[in-house]
C-alpha cells in the first residue's frame, strides 16, 4: 500500500511539475486553472492538450501548449521558423468560424517558455484515438486507451471534415495543405473538428476570379515542424509543386483510408528520399485496385479510389463528397440534423424530436450521451419545445446508470420539474413525467425526490384536468413501493382523499377508490383503520361502481394478513356501513352477492373471534373460581383442623367436667393445662399426649372437603330401635293441654343460633347420674349452605325439669313469631360458644356401642352426613330415632316456616311432668339407651 502512495504521489508530482513548467509565466493562466494532461495534436502532436476551466465563469475549456524545450535541440533560425508557423497555425485558426473547425476560446499566448490558446472542450486528436500517442502522459488514460470508434461516429466524422473542407474550399477560398489525423480534434460531445492551419494557403485571386493557390516547394532541409506530413500529400504537391482543393481531397482520402486501418496510412513515405517515394506512390496509385482497398466499407470503397486518384481532376470535390449515399447513414443524418438544428423552427423540430425515440435505440449510448443528450437539453429553456423533447431526454436516461443520469441528466430537469407556463405545454410535462415515474423514482437521490418529485405528483392530482388526475391516480400503485412513508401518509393519501371528495367526475373518484385499494399494502394497519376505513363513510355518491370500490377496499384491509380489521370495528363501524349499502337499488344481482359474501365473512369471523374469546373468559373465571374455592377449603380445612385439635385437647385435658353445662371456663381450662405442664407426666399420660399429637398432626395434612355420597357405616353391635315408641309418646304428650310452668335458668335448653344451622341441646344432670350429652356442641357444630332457621334470639323452645334418671322436657310459652330475623348471637349464646365443652360425656354416651368414626372421616362428610354418623340406622336404637326427629324437624322448619308447623309449636311441647315418669315404656327405652 505504502509503495502505490509512493508511487502515486510521484506521477502527480510529475504531472504538476510538468504542467508547471509548460505554462509557468504564460499570460493563460491568469484566466484559466490548468489541469491534468488528456491528449496531443496538431502536426506532429506537438500540441499537449491540458483540462482547463475559466476563473471567472467555471467554464470548462482545453488548453493547448506548445512546450519550447521540445525544439531545443535546433538552431535559434529554426526555432523561430517552428514558432512562427505554430503561431500562423494558430492565428489562422482564430480567425475562422465555423461549426466544423475546432473553436478558439482565447487566443495564442506567448511567453519565455511556451506558447498557449484555449479552445472549446476537447477529448483527444483522432491520431490518439487511432493509436498514436506520442506527447501523451506516462500513464495513458483509459478513455483514449480503451477508445472505439462507432460505424456511425466515423461515418458522420468524416463527413464533418468534408463540411468543414467544402467550407474552406467554397467560403474561404482556402486551401488546409494538411489534412491529418493529428489536425482533426474530437471534442467533448464527439464531433469531429479541423484545426492546424499551419500550411493553409489561401487563394491570390480575387474572390470574383477563379481561386488561385500558390505552393511552396519542398524543402527536406527544414525541420519537420515546418513541413506537413508527407504520408496525407497530394502527389502532385511534391511532385509538381502544385497545390488546389483538390490536394485536400487526396488528403481526405487517405485519412478514410487510415480511419478504417487502425491509423495506418495507405502509403509509407521515406522523409531523406521523399522525391523517389512520392514516385513510387505514384505509380502504386496508377494501378490501385479494390483489392488494396478491402479494410474499407464497399459503399464508401470507389469514392475513396477516387479520392486517391492521380489526376486532380478526377477527385471529387467536398461538396459532392458530403452528399454520397455513405453519408445517408440514419445515425449520421439524425447527428447532422442536430448540429443545424438551432437553424430550424419550432414545427421542423417537433417533427424531428417526435421521430427521434425510433431513432435512438439504432445509436450506440457514447453517441447518444456525448453527441444527442447535450443538444436535447439546450433545448429545454424553449417550453414550447419540452413536452417534445422530454420523451427523448427520459429514454436516454433509461439507458443511463445512475451516476451518469444524476451527473447528465438531473440538473437538467430541475426547472422542468417546476415549470406551469404555457399551461397546455405544462400539462403535457406532467402526463410525461408520470408515465416514466418509476425511472425518476428509481434514479434520484432521495432529497431531489422530495425536492422535484413529489411536489410534481401533488400538482397533478390538483390539476382541474380530469385526465391528468386518472393518470396520475392509475400511476401512483406503480412506484408506490418507492415513496417514503412519511410523504405517503402526510401529503399523497390527503390529496387522493379530497381527490376523491371533491371531484364531480365518476372516474376520478371511482380511480381514487381503487388507487387507495392497491396502496393498502404499504400503509400501517392502524392508519388503515384509524384514517382510511372512516373516510369510505364520507364518500356521497352510490353509484355501483363506487359502492364496489369502498366494498374492495374494505376487503383488501380485511383479508391481508399484514392488516385485517378488529373485531370492534367490524361490530362497531364496518358491519353497520356495509350491509345498508349492500341493499342499494342500483346493484345488480352479481354486485349484491359479493356484498354479501363479504359480510358473511366478515359476521363468521366475528363470531368465531368473539366466541373464542369469551370461551377463554369463561375459562378463566372457572379456574379463578376453582383456586378461590381451594382455597377457602384450605382456609376451612385449617380452621377445622386447628378447632378439631383444640377440642381434642380439651376432651383429653378436661375429664370429669361437664360438656353441655360447660361448667368450666376458659380460665379454668388455662389452669388445669398449667398445672398439668408444672406436675411430672406419667409414662400413660405421655402416650397419650403423643397420640393426641399425632392426631393433630394428620388432620393438618389432610386433602380439602370434597362433596361425596357417604354410606353410614353400620355400627358392629345392633342397637335397640326406639323411634316408634318415642314418637308415640312425643304424640300422646302433644295432645296433652297443660299450663306452661316457669322456666328456670338451670333447666333450660339453649338455643346457639350462628350462620347456617347451629343447634345445641344441654340439660342439667345430676352428678352422681351419669352425664348425658344429646345435640351438638356449639364450637362443635355444622353449617348448611342454603338454608337457615330464623330464631327470636330472647326465646327459648325447650325447657324441662329432670327428676333423678328420668329427663323432664316442658315448653315455654313462645311470643308471636310475626317477623322473622336472621339469626343472632345473644351475649348469653356468645358466652356460651367460649365455654369450653367436655367430651367425656360423649364418649360415655356413644361407648362401644358407636360405630368408631375419625375426625378426619367426620371433617370430609356434608353437614348432614356428619349428624347421621351421631344417629344410628333404624332398628339400632332409640336415641337414633330421636336424633333423627331433631334433624327432621329442623329441616321442616327450614322449609316451611316456624308457624303452621304443628310440630315446632312450642304449646305442644308443653307437658305434665307425670307424663314421662308414668310411661314405662319410655322408662325402659331410655334405660337401654343409657345404660
Amino acid at each position: 500500500m505504502e509503495s502505490m502512495l509512493n508511487k502515486l504521489k510521484s506521477t502527480v508530482t510529475k504531472v504538476t511539475a510538468d504542467v508547471t513548467s509548460a505554462v509557468m509565466g504564460n499570460p493563460v493562466t491568469r484566466e484559466f486553472d490548468v489541469g491534468r494532461h488528456i491528449a496531443s495534436g496538431g502536426n506532429g502532436l506537438a500540441w499537449k492538450i491540458f483540462h482547463g476551466t475559466k476563473k471567472s465563469t467555471k467554464q470548462e475549456v482545453a488548453v493547448f501548449v506548445f512546450d519550447k524545450k521540445l525544439i531545443d535541440k535546433y538552431q535559434k533560425f529554426e526555432k523561430d521558423q517552428i514558432i512562427d508557423s505554430l503561431k500562423r497555425g494558430v492565428q489562422q485558426l482564430t480567425r475562422l468560424r465555423h461549426p466544423r473547425l475546432l473553436t478558439v476560446q482565447h487566443p495564442l499566448e506567448e511567453s519565455r517558455d511556451c506558447l498557449a490558446f484555449c479552445t472549446e472542450p476537447v477529448f483527444a486528436s483522432l491520431a490518439n484515438v487511432l493509436g498514436n500517442w506520442e506527447n501523451l502522459p506516462s500513464s495513458i488514460s483509459p478513455d483514449i486507451k480503451d477508445y472505439k470508434l462507432y460505424d456511425v461516429e466515423m461515418k458522420y466524422g468524416l463527413l464533418q471534415v468534408s463540411e468543414g473542407l467544402s467550407f474552406l474550399h467554397s467560403s474561404v477560398k482556402m486551401v488546409h495543405g494538411n489534412v491529418t489525423p493529428e489536425n482533426i480534434i474530437l471534442n467533448k460531445s464527439g464531433a469531429w473538428k479541423i484545426m492546424g492551419f499551419d500550411f493553409c494557403v489561401s487563394s491570390s485571386n480575387p474572390s470574383e476570379q477563379e481561386p488561385k493557390f500558390p505552393c511552396k516547394e519542398w524543402d527536406p532541409n527544414l525541420p519537420s515542424l515546418c513541413l506537413p506530413n508527407p504520408e496525407y500529400l497530394a502527389p502532385e504537391y511534391i511532385l509538381s509543386v502544385s497545390c488546389e482543393t483538390a490536394s485536400d481531397m487526396y488528403s481526405l482520402g487517405a485519412v478514410i483510408f487510415a480511419v478504417f486501418n487502425k491509423g495506418k496510412p495507405i502509403f509509407e513515405v521515406n522523409k531523406q528520399d521523399i522525391y523517389k517515394s512520392f514516385s513510387r506512390q505514384l505509380d502504386q496509385l496508377s494501378r490501385l485496385g479494390s483489392s488494396s482497398l478491402t479494410s474499407i466499407p464497399e459503399e464508401v470503397r470507389e469514392h475513396v479510389k477516387l479520392l486517391l486518384n492521380v489526376t486532380p481532376a478526377v477527385r471529387p470535390d467536398a461538396d459532392q463528397m458530403t452528399k454520397i449515399p455513405f453519408f445517408d447513414d440514419v445515425g449520421a443524418v439524425t447527428l447532422q440534423y442536430f448540429d443545424t438544428l438551432f437553424q430550424r423552427d419550432n414545427l421542423q423540430k417537433s417533427q424531428f424530436f417526435k421521430g427521434l425515440p425510433k431513432v435512438l435505440p439504432k445509436l450506440p449510448k457514447r453517441v447518444i450521451v456525448q453527441r444527442i443528450l447535450p443538444c436535447l437539453t439546450s433545448e429545454f429553456v424553449n417550453p414550447d419545445m419540452v413536452p417534445f423533447v422530454l420523451p427523448n431526454v427520459l429514454l436516454i436516461a433509461e439507458e443511463c446508470t445512475k451516476e451518469e443520469y444524476v451527473r447528465l441528466i438531473l440538473p437538467e430537469l430541475g426547472p422542468v420539474f417546476k415549470q406551469q407556463e404555457p399551461v397546455q405545454a405544462s400539462n403535457m410535462i406532467l402526463l410525461i413525467f408520470l408515465q416514466k415515474m418509476d425511472l425518476l423514482l428509481t434514479k434520484t437521490p432521495p432529497d431531489e425526490i422530495k425536492n422535484s418529485v413529489l411536489p410534481m405528483v401533488y400538482r397533478a392530482l390538483e390539476a382541474p384536468s380530469i385526465q391528468i388526475q386518472e393518470l396520475c391516480l392509475n400511476i401512483i400503485p406503480t412506484f408506490a413501493n418507492l415513496i417514503d412513508y412519511p410523504s405517503m401518509k402526510n401529503a399523497l393519501i390527503p390529496r387522493i382523499k379530497n381527490a376523491c371528495l371533491q371531484t364531480s367526475s365518476l372516474a376520478v373518484r371511482v380511480n381514487s377508490l381503487v388507487c387507495l385499494g392497491k396502496i393498502l399494502e404499504y400503509l400501517d394497519k392502524w392508519f388503515v383503520l384509524d384514517d382510511i376505513l372512516p373516510f369510505l363513510q364520507q364518500i356521497p355518491s352510490k353509484e355501483p361502481a363506487v359502492l364496489m370500490g369502498i366494498l374492495g377496499i374494505y376487503k383488501c384491509t380485511f383479508t391481508h394478513k399484514k392488516l385485517g380489521i378488529t373485531k370492534e370495528q367490524l361490530a362497531g363501524k364496518v358491519l353497520p356501513h356495509l350491509i345498508p349499502l349492500s341493499i342499494e337499488n342500483n346493484l345488480n344481482l352479481n354486485q349484491f352477492s359479493s356484498f354479501i359474501a363479504v359480510i358473511k365473512e366478515m359476521l363468521s369471523r366475528l363470531e368465531s373471534e368473539h366466541r373464542t374469546k369469551l370461551e377463554q373468559l369463561h375459562m378463566m373465571q372457572e379456574q379463578q373460581r376453582s383456586l378461590e374455592i381451594g382455597n377457602q377449603m384450605n382456609a376451612s380445612e385449617e380452621t377445622g383442623v386447628t378447632h378439631a385439635g383444640s377440642q381434642i385437647d380439651k376432651v383429653f385435658n378436661n375429664t370429669g367436667t361437664d360438656l353441655l353445662t360447660g361448667g368450666e371456663s376458659e380460665n379454668k381450662e388455662d389452669g388445669l393445662q398449667n398445672k398439668q405442664k408444672r406436675a411430672s407426666l406419667t409414662l400413660e399420660e405421655k402416650q397419650k399426649l403423643a397420640k393426641e399429637q399425632e392426631q393433630a398432626q394428620k388432620l393438618k395434612s389432610q386433602q380439602p372437603l370434597k362433596p361425596q355420597v357417604h354410606t353410614p357405616i353400620a355400627p358392629s353391635k345392633q342397637t335397640k330401635d326406639l323411634t316408634d315408641t318415642l314418637m308415640d309418646n312425643i304424640t300422646s304428650l302433644t295432645s296433652l293441654s297443660v299450663s306452661t310452668p316457669k322456666l328456670s335458668a338451670s333447666s333450660t335448653f339453649t338455643s346457639v343460633p350462628s350462620t347456617g344451622l347451629n343447634m345445641m341441646f344441654s340439660t342439667p344432670i345430676d352428678n352422681s347420674k351419669r352425664n348425658l350429652t344429646n345435640g351438638l356442641n356449639a364450637n362443635m357444630g355444622f353449617q348448611t349452605s342454603g338454608f337457615s332457621m330464623p330464631v327470636n334470639p330472647n326465646q327459648n323452645y325447650f325447657s324441662g325439669s329432670s327428676t333423678a334418671g328420668v329427663t323432664t322436657m316442658t315448653l315455654g310459652a313462645a311470643p308471636t313469631l310475626s317477623s322473622y330475623s336472621p339469626l343472632s348471637v345473644p351475649p348469653a349464646a356468645v358466652k356460651a360458644q367460649q365455654r369450653p365443652a367436655d367430651m367425656s360425656a360423649l364418649n360415655n354416651l356413644f361407648g362401644p356401642q358407636k360405630p368408631k368414626v375419625s375426625m378426619n372421616q367426620l371433617s370430609q362428610q356434608r353437614p348432614n352426613q356428619w349428624l347421621n354418623q351421631f344417629v344410628p340406622p333404624q332398628g339400632s336404637s332409640g336415641m337414633g330415632s330421636a336424633a333423627m326427629g331433631v334433624q327432621a324437624n329442623v329441616m321442616g322448619q327450614a322449609a316451611f316456616g316456624m308457624q303452621g308447623n304443628p310440630f315446632f309449636n312450642p304449646q305442644n311441647f308443653a307437658q305434665p311432668p307425670a307424663t314421662m315418669t308414668s310411661s314405662s315404656s319410655a322408662s325402659n327405652d331410655l334405660k337401654d339407651l343409657f345404660g
